[in-house]
């Protein structure tokens, strides 16, 4: 008898083999990814899982333990949305590093459920698209120069920024999409609601919402970004 895994996670088994009704992980990830991005994380069950693969619930539990782990892993399957470039050098690391956290909000905003999880997906971070993620992006890092424990730290704190802001933002793409308004019609709303937001430099230079919430996210990574870099240049 094989000894059990030293850590209780999905990826420290063995995926179960394709079985009679044809499920395997694999196909059981994609078709919960599928739910996920039409439906949200509510409507995710193992049961309304099972009736996508006209397979009861119970068939599920060979392949994956649990709700819970099925997360884990379909996080992973959409992190290998994420594009970290080569590392490039001193000069460069921002460009990669921006790129990057670029790239992370894209995925986000493409499958919103994301935001909801992040916080509470366990060993996640075990897997190997997001193991991939964040080892590119500490190769970033140390060839910026930061030490090996600073870079993993650098990247705490780009991913926090990246993942609060991303947050509050499916959060208010959700809110529009309630609302069955578009949302420049929603902001134009609020605005009448509260005349004074109209007289805000923002409300002034922005008539386009998206490229709005688009150069927030630039401004707030640039200042993330800027304190790094003067941490760097303090140490050099």
């Amino acid at each position: 008898m094989s000894a059990e895994p030293s850590i209780p996670s999905v990826w420290a088994r063995e995926a179960a083999r394709r079985d009679p009704q044809g499920l395997s992980r694999d196909r059981i990830v994609a078709a919960a990814r599928r739910l996920l991005d039409d439906e949200g994380l509510d409507a995710l069950s193992m049961r309304s899982l099972g009736k996508r693969l006209d397979a009861g619930a119970t068939s599920l539990y060979r392949h994956v333990a649990n709700k819970d782990e099925l997360i884990e892993l379909v996080v992973d399957e959409v992190y290998a949305e994420v594009e970290v470039p080569d590392p490039a050098g001193r000069d460069e690391w921002r460009d990669g590093v921006t790129a990057a956290a670029r790239s992370l909000r894209a995925m986000v905003l493409r499958h919103p459920w994301v935001a909801g999880v992040l916080g509470q997906v366990g060993l996640a971070y075990l897997g190997p698209n997001l193991s991939r993620a964040s080892e590119r992006m500490l190769g970033l890092l140390t060839a910026a120069g930061f030490e090996p424990g600073e870079a993993d730290l650098a990247i705490n704190t780009v991913m926090a920024y990246v993942i609060g802001t991303v947050t509050s933002e499916t959060a208010w793409l959700s809110l529009v999409a309630r609302s069955g308004k578009t949302e420049q019609e929603l902001i134009e709303g609020l605005q009448e609601v509260r005349e004074h937001l109209t007289q805000t430099p923002a409300a002034r230079e922005h008539n386009d919402a998206a490229r709005y919430r688009d150069d927030s996210f630039t401004f707030g990574l640039e200042v993330v970004l800027d304190g790094l870099d003067t941490r760097l240049r303090r140490k050099a």
